[in-house]
């Protein structure tokens, strides 16, 4: 028998969980920790298994539980989804104002536009019945589409049932499903290690996620919901202008974005469109262009419809981020651990704004993933700074005299015997620092800024003084002498000297800086960071038993075994030894509690270009006084460092009232607490 009491707490938990859904979908506020979310969602549970005739479909119980379905059934839209026009220049912007213009018979050109990131995931429509989720459909052809009601159920940003009053008895809801770029890799990482085929990129992975017929299959990808408009209105109204909807629809529930404005006239859509695409490879998801709609829906009224498309809105397009290309080759990089990279020479495309003519196959089990052939039509995709990968071979186009890649049989560098082991998918050389390709690679990373920063000591040097034989390991580079530089190509006397100097600078450094540089495999800056902090000496974390190092946050058993593994091994403490006795040397740290440095239990975030250190620099600077440096911005951040040309973080920072200073005043502020790496 159900109590009073029962269905009160049943009620008053659905009620807290959807608030708590709100602020963390909707207004990114998470109200709680995750753990009492967790805890009032297995309360819930618990109280419904007793008492199953309190179940009801608007539940936050219910996003996972529809059992598999033989199909999806069609849908017809009673009012189309139409497609949008497009401008792919600033041109084809002018133009469309014209248009607007002459069709409205005015001469004002300071049209308001609402104007909004165009989400590069899948169209869908959500039909609320009474302020409770009665369809979810594709968008289809326009007219009809798929039911994937039971899918949709099981994105948690999407409300089951809307929030406060006021909403028309019957509204349809349209937005975009996606995949953010995080989901994507983790989703790609994942499919990676079980052998699985690897999604083409993140507007695939979740068509592919929508489209499956087992809903808890939907339910395991991390797709989110954004809303973009409207359909079918039914015994309501809405607001007058399209931002006006947005922002009632916010109220009701349904996240937008955050990116959203309104501007007046074609110049301003410009300038949106420049902001964006400058912020465009710092976004979570991926965007494809801007949208601009007319926000007047009085104004979209008098403007109509073409057969297809909307007269008042249009997407300004982005440059592509995907080209197709012919694959000539496949080679094979050596880099300082040994790993044998296969890396693919294309015919030239221009795609994400740059020419590319390599890209990256990771590794034999990607291009099995791939079915790839040398000949093959690919398709490569380069997204900002991101190293550009084959992402898909276009089967149709492969050629007759298509051949298989082979992979070598011994190093392409030294000759020596290559392996694999059973728990990875890398081939490497064990020819370790005879290598001539580890060893020009260990001494890049040696010199690299964020290591021991010696300037001048490229790539094209590097080559020289180990083809030359004058450099054998790492520490041979102090022992050069001016005439022996002279002596390579393209170097001067000034050249030689400079050289020597940064050298000679380099030889005072610190700890952490002095552990990256020794290139141990998985021992990044923050990790370095970690064990120098923990252990203070040198001399103690070589002699750190594995359980010893397992203490220092972030080494696990794998990142303990490669440290062991360097320390035991003679010629690696050899070449230390013979480091310190060049005169590289650093000061000991003074072991301090993580609790008692001055930032600990701080969130900071570092956005845009700093000038004096790098964000890397910066980071570990923050970690070394105890603070946790997050990537993105929430209620939680105590400051936010913020350089030229910070973006969306800068934006949340300033709506959330949090810190914000710029790099002056955090170089100051590191000044104070002592701080710096």
């Amino acid at each position: 028998m159900v109590t009073d009491d029962i269905r009160a707490e049943v009620l008053e938990l659905r009620a807290q969980l959807e608030d708590w859904n709100y602020r963390y979908y909707v207004l990114d506020d998470p109200g709680v920790p995750d753990v009492e979310y967790d805890r009032n969602m297995a309360r819930l549970q618990d109280l419904e298994a007793q008492y199953p005739q309190l179940v009801t479909p608007d539940s936050p119980t219910q996003r996972v539980g529809a059992a598999p379905l033989d199909g999806f059934s069609t849908v017809r839209h009673e009012v189309p989804m139409l497609s949008l026009d497009n401008a792919f220049d600033a041109q084809g912007l002018v133009d469309f104002q014209r248009r607007v213009i002459d069709r409205l018979g005015t001469v004002d050109a300071l049209i308001e536009y609402c104007c909004e990131p165009k989400l590069d995931g899948i169209a869908v429509s959500l039909v609320y019945r009474g302020g409770r989720l009665e369809r979810g459909a594709t968008r289809g052809d326009g007219s009809t589409g798929e039911d994937i009601t039971a899918n949709v159920r099981t994105i948690e940003s999407i409300p089951l049932r809307l929030r406060g009053a006021g909403y028309p008895e019957v509204l349809e809801v349209r937005g975009e499903i996606y995949l953010p770029r995080a989901g994507f890799e983790a989703l790609n990482a994942t499919a990676r290690e079980q052998g699985e085929k690897t999604f083409v990129n993140p507007r695939n992975a979740a068509a592919g996620s929508l489209r499956q017929l087992d809903p808890r299959i939907t339910a395991s990808r991390p797709l989110e919901f954004c809303c973009y408009g409207y359909g079918l209105v039914d015994g309501g109204s809405l607001p007058a202008t399209q931002s006006a909807i947005l922002e009632q629809m916010r109220e009701w529930g349904q996240r937008i974005n955050s990116d959203m404005r309104v501007v007046e006239g074609i110049e301003a859509c410009e300038a949106y469109y420049e902001q964006l695409a400058v912020r465009r490879d710092a976004l979570p998801y991926d965007i494809d262009g801007i949208v601009y709609k007319v926000n007047s829906l009085g104004l979209q009224e008098r403007l109509g419809f073409v057969s297809r498309a909307p007269r008042w809105a249009i997407a300004r397009k982005f440059p592509a981020q995907e080209e197709m290309t012919q694959l000539l080759d496949v080679e094979f990089q050596v880099g300082r651990t040994g790993a044998i990279t296969p890396v693919a020479r294309l015919e030239p495309v221009f795609v994400g704004g740059v020419t590319v003519s390599n890209a990256t196959l990771h590794n034999a089990d990607e291009i099995a993933r791939l079915g790839l052939r040398i000949g093959d039509t690919v398709v490569v995709r380069r997204a900002g700074d991101v190293i550009p990968q084959v992402v898909s071979v276009v089967l149709e186009k492969r050629p007759a005299d298509a051949r298989e890649v082979s992979f070598p049989q011994s190093c392409p560098a030294c000759g020596s015997a290559v392996e694999r082991e059973e728990s990875e998918a890398v081939l490497r050389c064990l020819g370790g620092l005879v290598c001539p390709a580890q060893l020009k690679a260990a001494i890049w990373h040696f010199a690299a800024r964020r290591a021991m920063d010696i300037d001048g000591l490229g790539d094209k040097l590097v080559e020289q003084l180990v083809d030359a034989g004058l450099v054998k390991n790492v520490a041979d580079i102090y022992s050069l002498g001016k005439e022996q530089l002279m002596g390579l190509e393209r170097m001067g006397e000034k050249s030689a000297d400079n050289l020597l100097a940064a050298l000679q600078r380099s030889k005072s450094t610190t700890l952490p800086r002095f552990l990256f540089a020794l290139g141990i495999r998985e021992v990044g800056e923050a990790t370095a960071l970690g064990l120098a902090r923990h252990f203070g000496s040198f001399e103690a974390l070589a002699s750190a038993s594995e359980s010893q190092l397992l203490e220092v946050e972030d080494v696990g058993p794998v990142v303990a075994d490669h440290l062991r593994q360097f320390f035991d091994d003679q010629h690696s403490m050899a070449v230390v030894q013979a480091l310190r006795s060049a005169g590289v040397h650093w000061d000991d740290i003074e072991v301090t509690p993580a609790q008692a440095l001055p930032l600990a239990g701080q969130t900071w975030v570092v956005t845009g270009k700093l000038e004096a250190m790098g964000r890397n620099e910066a980071k570990a600077a923050l970690q070394a006084l105890g603070a946790k440096v997050a990537g993105s911005v929430s209620k939680n951040t105590d400051c936010v460092v913020a350089g030229p040309g910070a973006g969306s973080k800068l934006g949340k920072a300033q709506e959330l009232g949090v810190e914000v200073i710029d790099e002056a005043t955090f170089m100051l502020r590191l000044r104070d607490f002592g701080g710096g790496v």
